[in-house]
């Protein structure tokens, strides 16, 4: 779904930062070597991810939904030197790719993967997080909400991806489409819950910040 014509487009990726040289690489190999390469968060978001979380400077991150490692590499480019940042995603198949970047960056000793369902892994992370992006199935969003938001820190930001879902979200229900249909919930749970305020950005398929109060 185009917000904005192509012109325009390439006009703010063009004013905005540019893609560190080994994201370039990663996203070069992501587009060769891997299916669904679009689940790539790209370059324009990417550089929307480093700048959040380097206002944010936090000590602690999770990821859901790792896939080529692209977005966590944008995401630790604002941690703090002691911390960690934890990403999940059940495709082993990735899990090598993931790494090799990973351990190519500035960040490799401070990026933690964990392999398998994030439903279960959440509950086992002892420590509290500063910024958590959601960028993984979305029949789970809710419950990944529910497991996250305990989880928190005050002043804690939630980053959702695809929460606009290519404009379904406004579209005439499909009652099989569940995807959408938890997405629907998910987004009035982020405007209505007393724990957050939050903001849905109209940026590629939709992304919303909330702090946790």
């Amino acid at each position: 779904m185009h917000f904005l014509s192509d012109e325009l487009d390439d006009y703010i990726v063009d004013h905005s930062e540019n893609e560190p040289q080994l994201l370039k690489e990663l996203n070069r190999e992501t587009w060769q070597k891997v299916m669904n390469p679009r689940m790539l968060s790209g370059v324009y978001q990417g550089r929307v991810l480093s700048i959040l979380s380097k206002l944010i400077h936090p000590k602690n991150i999770l990821e859901l939904g790792t896939y080529t490692g692209y977005s966590a590499l944008c995401l630790a480019e604002g941690l703090q030197k002691n911390g960690l940042l934890h990403t999940i995603d059940k495709n082993e198949e990735l899990y090598d790719l993931q790494h090799k970047y990973f351990k190519k960056s500035a960040y490799g000793d401070q990026i933690v993967q964990h392999l398998g369902d994030a439903v279960h892994i959440i509950p086992t992370l002892d420590c509290k997080f500063d910024l958590v992006f959601i960028d993984a199935d979305k029949p789970n969003y809710v419950n990944y909400f529910n497991l996250i938001i305990e989880k928190m820190n005050p002043g804690g930001v939630i980053l959702s991806d695809n929460v606009l879902w290519t404009g379904k979200v406004i579209e005439p229900l499909d009652p099989k489409d569940i995807s959408t249909i938890v997405l629907l919930e998910y987004n009035k749970i982020l405007k209505e819950d007393p724990r957050v305020e939050t903001v849905l950005l109209p940026i590629r398929d939709g992304l919303t910040i909330s702090r946790v109060l």
